[in-house]
Parts: structure tokens; sequence; C-alpha cells
């Protein structure tokens, strides 16, 4: 589970950045950047983000160590 979680991650991360730099001004879209030329990759891209958001989301407090009971002071 702990290499879902870090793809999940990374996933979430490359999301996260690629959302703010839309933000900032629409002409930075990283993922379109990388796979324009390829629609339905950059499609699946995108859907990998965000169940990588929905299983982080679900399961992040049972993983993190600074979340979990253990980690609390």
């Amino acid at each position: 589970m702990k290499a879902l979680h870090m793809i999940a991650f990374i996933l979430l991360i490359v999301g996260g950045l690629n959302w703010g730099l839309v933000g900032i001004s629409a002409d930075y879209n990283v993922v379109n950047m990388l796979l324009g030329a390829w629609p339905v990759v950059e499609q699946v891209v995108y859907i990998l983000v965000g169940l990588s958001a929905i299983y982080l989301a679900v399961s992040h407090k049972g993983d993190c160590k600074a979340c979990s009971a253990e980690g609390t002071m």
C-alpha cells in the first residue's frame, strides 16, 4: 500500500501544481504541454489525479504518520 500511497501523492502534487498554474494563467497547463499530442493519455492522467485525490482523502489519516495517533503530541 505504501507504493500506491506514494503514486497517489505524486499524482496529487502534479495535479495541484498544474491547477495552480492554470489559476495563475490559462497559458500554463503542464499536463497539456507534456501530453497534448495524446488527448486520450491526457484524459487518463486527469482521471488518475482525481482518483488519487479521492484515495488520499479517504486513506490519508491512516497512512500518514503525522496524522496518526502515534504522531500526535
